[in-house]
């Protein structure tokens, strides 16, 4: 097999732009983490969250050709950081056609930017195309455009439909994978965990109403995102994204100050690594939206630290990933309030518990009336009764 170039991230980033602006794309600046007033979603989760007005048919400043590198941010993926792939926050590095050219060329444009400009042989890589449903046929554009190319394909429904929620824009979208195993490629995507995700390209041809049918874009456009941590964790030969030049500074850190499983290292790294993204984006702790999610990643870090030893602090971080001021202020201060929180917690769940066997109702009224979290709850329990584990 063709070995890859070997990258880190700020020569990834320039490679695609390059490439892109090449072929006529202007680079639109990347935007915050918080999206602008008026707009429901708590954060920007994709390159294209801030360009939907014009994938919707509104001109484009800049034109038809974009090409761009946000950072990005989702929760829905939580539970399934640290693992090899998943991050909370992470770079998408993203390519539109707003009513320019077809998806027969954005997949052209991917495979000989993925084989010639990141060597990324052509034996590494197979692709899933939208076999059909019973609203909408077979993508036979991209189907016919991988065969004339000599990429595997494979067929599937649902994971080959975008959309962004049971309303707004959708589409058939064909996802280009890369091998990652070790020895010849083997099965599919869909047989196979070996290949990994790299890069989606979707058709924005549709609407959908609250009914559930579908009409058509007056101007259909092509929207790619591809994750650049994933894709440098491809290039390297990496076995997982923690491996990468944007993450290892925190693995080391970590690994230099606390001794933990491989699987919390990751989410601890993970976490405070988004932690420090939102606080610079003005974000600070509460109790409710984005606020939340900030309070809730501090203290599942401090929930795994403290299982471990209860004297670790953040404050012991080195500024080079934790900056001296309002992070590491907001990172300290909220340490001090859930310390608080968990020794009044302690008592409260001590006593909860004595009446006997904690029940879902038990869990609502402890997080309502003082602010408790289930996972810390099943902590406390832990003390309390050795082994325990909530189902």
């Amino acid at each position: 097999m063709r070995k890859a170039t070997v990258m880190h991230h700020e020569q990834i980033d320039r490679t695609f732009v390059d490439y892109f602006e090449e072929r006529g794309h202007r680079l639109v600046p990347g935007s915050s983490l918080i999206p602008p007033p008026g707009d429901p979603v708590l954060f920007t989760t994709s390159g294209m969250h801030p360009l939907t007005p014009y994938l919707l048919g509104r001109p484009h400043p800049m034109g038809r050709r974009l090409v761009n590198v946000q950072r990005c941010l989702r929760t829905t993926d939580l539970d399934e950081v640290g693992d090899r792939t998943h991050l909370t926050l992470f770079r998408m590095l993203g390519s539109w056609s707003l009513g320019d050219y077809d998806v027969s060329q954005s997949l052209r444009w991917g495979y000989e930017f993925l084989r010639d400009g990141l060597g990324i042989g052509h034996d590494r890589m197979h692709v899933t195309v939208f076999g059909g449903d019973d609203q909408v046929g077979l993508d036979e554009t991209s189907l016919r455009t991988w065969e004339g190319l000599g990429v595997p394909v494979e067929l599937t429904v649902q994971e080959n439909w975008w959309d962004n929620g049971l309303t707004g824009p959708c589409g058939p979208d064909s996802e280009i994978f890369i091998w990652t195993g070790d020895g010849p490629p083997r099965g599919t995507p869909g047989t196979d965990e070996r290949w990994m995700e790299v890069w989606n390209h979707v058709q924005m041809r549709y609407h959908r109403h609250e009914d559930g049918s579908l009409t058509s874009l007056r101007h259909p456009s092509v929207d790619t995102g591809m994750g650049l941590e994933r894709l440098e964790m491809v290039l390297g030969g990496h076995r997982s994204v923690y491996q990468g030049s944007g993450l290892m500074p925190w693995v080391e850190s970590v690994q230099r100050l606390w001794e933990l499983s491989e699987r919390d290292q990751r989410v601890v790294c993970d976490h405070l690594r988004t932690g420090v993204g939102v606080v610079e984006d003005g974000v600070r702790p509460s109790n409710t939206g984005r606020g939340y999610v900030l309070r809730r990643l501090i203290r599942r870090v401090l929930t795994i630290l403290w299982r471990r030893d209860p004297t670790h602090t953040l404050s012991d971080l080195p500024s080079e990933i934790v900056p001296v001021g309002d992070v590491r202020t907001v990172f300290t201060d909220e340490e001090r309030r859930f310390r608080e929180l968990l020794r009044r917690g302690r008592h409260v769940v001590t006593t909860r518990r004595s009446r006997g066997p904690f029940t879902e109702e038990d869990y609502r009224d402890l997080h309502e009336t003082h602010g408790l979290p289930r996972d810390l709850i099943d902590e406390i329990l832990g003390e309390v009764i050795p082994g325990h584990v909530h189902a």
